[in-house]
C-alpha cells in the first residue's frame, strides 16, 4: 500500500477518535456520551480492522469480533439503563 494512503487513514482515523473523545467530555447528557462512546470503539475497530488489511493478516480477527461485540452488549445495556431511569 501507498504510504500516502496509510497516513491519510491514520489521519483520518486520529481527527475521528478526538472528535468522539469531545463529544465523550462535554457531552450534555448520558447518551450523548452513550452516542461518542460508540463512536469511539467503532473507530478502535476501523483502526485494528485497517491495520489487519495494511499488514495483511487475519490474527486479528478475534479482536475485530470481541470489540464488535462489546459495543453491542455496552450500548444495548446502557440503552435499556437510560430508560428504566426514565419515569
Amino acid at each position: 500500500m501507498s504510504v500516502v494512503l496509510i497516513a491519510v487513514l491514520a489521519g483520518l482515523l486520529s481527527v475521528t477518535a478526538l472528535l468522539a473523545l469531545t463529544r465523550l467530555y462535554r457531552g450534555p447528557s448520558l447518551l450523548d456520551r452513550v452516542i461518542a462512546a460508540d463512536m469511539l470503539l467503532a473507530t478502535m475497530v476501523g483502526a485494528v480492522g485497517a491495520e489487519a488489511a495494511i499488514n495483511r493478516h487475519a490474527t486479528t480477527l478475534p479482536v475485530l469480533v470481541v470489540l464488535a461485540l462489546l459495543g453491542f452488549v455496552g450500548s444495548v445495556s446502557l440503552v435499556r439503563f437510560a430508560v428504566r431511569e426514565r419515569p
